[in-house]
């Protein structure tokens, strides 16, 4: 029976996030396979692996597979993801003053565009808590960076810009992106693996946006003890 050493790897985490960004749903191998686009083979070696360890079971009606213990996956993901060691950033400035001007900017120029917004910015229109003094989003690739820098009129910076472009480590970052107020924001999921261990401002907005996710996932298990 293949095992697989590490549910957090890249292609592995796809896996992870649909569970988690889809919680409550009642999957096929197939179907997650297709949804995390991840061959079908490998895709029975996360789920059996995560079987083994307690994180996901075979429903008793339909045989199909749940995720039982959202919270505990969360932590150990977020325990192992380092959002500022496995990205790419690429650091630009803005001299809009304000950053819900800038906020706007990326509504109206690159609302035909791939992106996602992320840490704490991501955070102040999820769930505000901590005001951002940066904004941080996911792009697909350097192509897409010099695109979007020339859309949104910001220069690059050798230091730490106060705008940050993130190419990601894995293109499923993307899953689970929603609109809020018109503009493209990472999963709940993403968005908390991201801020945890990115610093310390970054933790207490990981754990406002926790409380949040708590009552959802209680509202899912409710639901189902209902059905």
């Amino acid at each position: 029976m293949r095992l697989v050493n590490n549910i957090f790897s890249l292609k592995a985490s796809r896996i992870t996030r649909c569970l988690l960004v889809d919680f409550g749903k009642k999957w096929t191998i197939r179907e997650l396979a297709k949804k995390a686009d991840v061959s079908v083979g490998y895709t029975h070696a996360i789920i059996t692996t995560l079987t083994n360890m307690g994180y996901v079971q075979r429903n008793d009606t339909d045989n199909k597979l749940v995720l039982l213990d959202p919270a505990k996956l969360l932590k150990r993901w977020a325990a192992f993801h380092q959002y500022d060691h496995f990205n790419t950033f690429l650091d630009y400035y803005t001299f809009e003053h304000e950053i819900e001007r800038f906020l706007e900017k990326i509504a109206e120029r690159i609302r035909k565009e791939q992106y996602a917004l992320t840490s704490l910015a991501g955070a102040s229109l999820v769930s505000p808590y901590v005001r951002p003094i940066d904004v941080h989003f996911y792009v697909e690739n350097k192509e897409k960076e010099i695109l979007m820098s020339g859309l949104l009129d910001i220069k690059p910076t050798a230091g730490t810009g106060n705008v940050r472009m993130v190419i990601p480590f894995d293109k499923g970052v993307f899953y689970g992106t929603r609109q809020i107020e018109g503009i493209r924001v990472v999963s709940n999921i993403q968005l908390y693996v991201d801020l945890l261990n990115y610093s310390a401002r970054g933790e207490d907005a990981a754990k406002n946006l926790y409380t949040v996710m708590e009552k959802e996932w209680s509202k899912i298990l409710i639901g189902s003890e209902n059905v």
